[in-house]
């Protein structure tokens, strides 16, 4: 089939070079416009648009998908799918209905559980031992449409959410190769999402990221992974604000939730069951440390974070 593919940051380039290896033919590439990225703020263009520049694809970078310039060129184009990895911005009806086969997502949950922008992060956060990823076809409402294809993938206990991603970016990568072979056989499947099931996956802002100690070692051990790289799990010591990355957790409990106490080798911190270790923290404005490292740079190194 020809096909556009439309995807903006690196988790969605494995699909693309699944697709540009496939016996599918990419005849162009939808991303979001240039960004200012890095110390220079200089602009930038997506991972999906610099991979398919090296290939010779063209590129379109409208504001929006519904750009009435872009709608004029995607006609034009023909495309008789359009797949379709984190690219970071709705589709409309009016693109929607341009390609034979519609659109195709390749989406990081099994759905109908987390719909939504940050469905890995939610995920680990809630303690959910397998995730995976679905392929579906796109529709006007958040990842609702009718399932394609589904893989399904343990969730290891040191993963963060950015290992996680990595690795289902490439297993679904295949996923929806698949499915994009099925559909040209006309030998597709085709499963209703269950909606009594449905479970939601917001964006993760910044206070979502804010580590809550009165709670399960497990569960704040989730929490942190989830929010692992990004935005970054986090605490206060103080006036102090400190990013924290995965702990582990220790098999005894001896201080109470949220307690601090430093060590010449460790850092532990309470909760309601046994005690975490601090593995690398970073205090604001200076680099990643090690925690007993943070420690011996306070003047009062004691506490509770919160």
């Amino acid at each position: 089939m020809r096909i556009v593919f439309a995807g903006t940051p690196e988790t969605a380039v494995p699909s693309l070079e699944a697709l540009i290896a496939s016996r599918h033919d990419v005849v162009a590439v939808v991303t979001r416009p240039d960004a200012r990225a890095g110390r220079g703020r200089t602009l930038a263009a997506s991972p999906v648009a610099q991979v398919a520049e090296r290939h010779g694809i063209e590129v379109l970078k409208p504001a929006t998908p519904s750009d009435p310039e872009f709608l004029d060129r995607l006609r034009e184009i023909a495309p008789d799918c359009c797949p379709i990895v984190a690219y970071g911005a709705l589709i409309r009806r009016a693109a929607l209905d341009i390609p034979e086969f519609g659109w195709v997502n390749l989406h990081f949950s099994v759905l109908p559980s987390w719909r939504g922008a940050a469905p890995v992060q939610r995920s680990i956060m809630a303690g959910d031992e397998v995730t995976g990823a679905s392929v579906f076809s796109l529709t006007e409402g958040l990842d609702e449409g009718p399932v394609l294809g589904v893989i399904t993938e343990l969730v290891r206990p040191e993963d963060t959410a950015g290992t996680l991603l990595e690795r289902l970016a490439v297993e679904g990568s295949r996923l929806l190769v698949d499915a994009l072979d099925h559909i040209e056989d006309g030998d597709i499947g085709v499963q209703q999402q269950d909606e009594e099931l449905v479970s939601l996956a917001p964006k993760l802002t910044t206070e979502d990221a804010r580590v809550v100690w009165n709670r399960p070692a497990f569960a704040i051990d989730r929490h942190i992974r989830g929010c692992t790289p990004a935005p970054g799990a986090w605490a206060e010591l103080g006036d102090l604000r400190v990013k924290i990355e995965p702990v582990t957790i220790a098999e005894e409990s001896t201080l109470e939730p949220g307690q601090i106490v430093f060590g010449k080798k460790e850092v532990r911190v309470g909760t309601t069951t046994t005690d975490v270790v601090l593995g690398t923290v970073r205090p604001h404005g200076k680099k990643p440390m090690a925690a007993a490292d943070w420690g011996r740079g306070l003047t009062d190194p004691a506490g509770y974070l919160s």
